[in-house]
């Protein structure tokens, strides 16, 4: 697991957390919040996902 990965799953769960926490208070803000750090979170995976695409494909260059 690389750094985007880490990322991705340390924004999905303070996302996670920001978005139930606002829906038990009835704080949109805080549930919108939520749900864009869950989406950042997706991003950093998807980038990480690249990442380990291009380094497997480097890899098997050199095989």
């Amino acid at each position: 697991m690389d750094r985007e990965h880490v990322k991705g799953v340390a924004d999905k769960a303070k996302g996670a957390i920001k978005e139930g926490a606002g829906k038990l208070t009835g704080d949109k803000d805080l549930e919108a919040e939520g749900k864009m750090d869950e989406a950042k979170g997706s991003v950093h995976k998807a980038a990480g996902d690249v990442k380990d695409a291009a380094r497997d494909a480097a890899d098997a260059l050199k095989r």
